[in-house]
């Protein structure tokens, strides 16, 4: 017997099994908000959500726009949009007006929905429907269904695009990352395992949910019955504050968003506040890898369990997994900081190996279907039979360690930019007459942009007015945040930049070139 695997799954079971229970907590205060919402109301809603894109003529297949923070309306999304066929394209809410709608338009959607403080951002792309998710604009389209009542069949298919994922690689436009229903079910289902995922846990949205389906966390916690607390904005006091307050036991984030923590618990520490979680949070991170003396101080500090993972929206993502091991518990604090430092083992059903020039290669049922309308890109990155992750590192034993980046992006504060994007930009300036972007490391963010320049003859732009000039044309995180003039770039005889040796200068001292 085979039946399809679809997200549809863990919604389903959910209501079945956990109906009357607490789904999500929303973000209190804002538009739209929808408080608390049990698993039977949520799938009520995801239900309802179907069939007016039903009555809207948007057929299965057709995919459907999300720009917004963290809410509770998105995570209906996942569920009113992909478990009945259709195909979710969540959109990054910091990118610009022109980054948005190139994404709309390049995915092709029909619908867009949109957070209110998006309305500008938003308010000259053309698409077929426009929702803001105010809660009033969009009342209708997440008014819960009837009992009983049902939208179109969708004949389900696992082999089904279930989301389009955009990220930015190495070229100045984003690509649209193809995830199947396959992908997105095994990978929530194996991260879920891995980290230990049950009925118990209270989930807190401290990553973005757009930020490749929130890893997959939404479908695994929705299918234990969970429960999920909505945050909008990454806040390190916040944090503290609705862990002590909901009892949560499970967050995702990115480095920075660990520096944060860290930096309000110290606060509370000096003002004799307790400090909550203890033994009972476990914090899952991602994007690159901490210092192993960050690791020590979430295992001493908070007393949090810390986990890392690797992957990459192309592998939807889960990839690896280190997590304290029975085998490292004789072991100090500080030595299973370090262990915990490599991006870990392969998960389950994931196979990694290093080439000849040092470049990961991964190979799992995970792996997208491809790029969107970019065939071309798809069989670069497929070729082989492997993905390859564009990542230089090796293997420790069975654990992977990320020592360097082979493509040109760089990873600040968990997102990604293409450093050629930002070069673009720069080029763009009147008095740039070569420009060269790396990223470098920074204690807070991990790594930041620097951009290093050569002016046209009598030029006199100055480092703030190229940085506002980026800043003015891109999202702000893109933007560098250091400028340096130079008289020249080194380049090799046949005119092209070596990016690894200006970083080197940067990065000395250092075992790898990513932070």
């Amino acid at each position: 017997m085979r039946v399809a695997l679809t997200v549809a799954d863990f919604l389903n079971r959910a209501a079945l099994v956990h109906g009357q229970r607490t789904a999500a907590v929303d973000e209190p205060g804002v538009p739209g908000s929808l408080g608390a919402v049990t698993y039977t109301e949520l799938e009520a809603r995801a239900r309802g959500m179907a069939m007016v894109l039903d009555d809207l003529d948007v057929g299965h297949g057709e995919r459907v726009a999300i720009v917004s923070p963290n809410s509770a309306r998105f995570l209906t999304s996942y569920f009113g949009v992909s478990a009945f066929g259709r195909v979710l394209v969540p959109i990054n809410f910091r990118l610009t007006a022109d980054e948005i709608s190139f994404v709309v338009e390049h995915s092709g959607a029909s619908v867009l929905l949109y957070d209110p403080d998006l309305a500008g951002e938003v308010a000259d792309i053309k698409v077929g429907h426009k929702f803001a998710l105010d809660g009033t604009d969009d009342a209708n389209l997440f008014a819960p269904a009837a009992d009983g009542a049902q939208p179109e069949v969708w004949a389900a298919d696992e082999d089904a695009t279930c989301s389009v994922n955009y990220t930015s690689g190495t070229t100045a436009r984003p690509k649209g990352v193809q995830l199947t229903h396959r992908n997105c079910w095994l990978n929530a289902a194996t991260f879920g395992w891995h980290t230990g995922v049950n009925d118990r846990d209270v989930l807190l949205h401290t990553l973005p949910m757009f930020h490749c389906n929130g890893w997959g966390m939404p479908y695994a916690v929705t299918g234990m019955g969970g429960r999920h607390i909505v945050l909008r904005k990454v806040d390190g006091e916040e944090i503290l504050s609705r862990i002590e307050k909901h009892g949560v036991t499970l967050l995702c984030g990115a480095p920075a968003v660990v520096a944060a923590i860290l930096d309000a618990a110290a606060i509370r520490r000096e003002e004799g506040r307790e400090v909550p979680g203890r033994d009972t949070v476990r914090m899952v991170v991602a994007g690159a890898p901490p210092p192993s003396k960050t690791i020590e101080r979430v295992r001493t500090e908070l007393g949090w369990e810390f986990i890392q993972i690797y992957g990459l929206t192309e592998t939807a993502p889960l990839l690896t997994i280190n997590r304290l091991i029975l085998e490292w518990d004789a072991d100090g604090v500080s030595e299973q900081a370090r262990r915990l430092s490599r991006a870990g083992a392969p998960a389950i059903g994931v196979q990694i190996a290093v080439d000849d020039e040092g470049e990961v290669l991964v190979r799992s049922n995970h792996v997208f279907d491809g790029y969107w309308e970019q065939p071309e890109e798809t069989a670069t990155a497929l070729d082989g039979g492997w993905f390859h992750t564009g990542d230089g590192g090796y293997l420790d034993g069975a654990f992977l360690v990320i020592a360097d980046r082979k493509k040109d992006v760089i990873i600040t504060g968990g997102e990604n930019v293409s450093s050629i994007e930002v070069e673009d930009c720069l080029y763009q300036h009147a008095e740039v007459a070569e420009a060269a972007v790396i990223g470098v490391p920074d204690e807070k963010w991990g790594e930041t942009i620097k951009a290093l320049v050569v002016l046209r003859p009598g030029a006199t732009a100055t480092e703030d007015d190229l940085i506002a000039h980026c800043r003015d044309r891109l999202a702000h995180f893109k933007a560098p945040t250091s400028v340096e003039v130079r008289p020249a770039l080194d380049r090799t005889a046949t005119g092209k930049l070596q990016k690894y040796k200006l970083r080197q200068p940067y990065w000395a001292g250092r075992d790898k070139t990513v932070n």
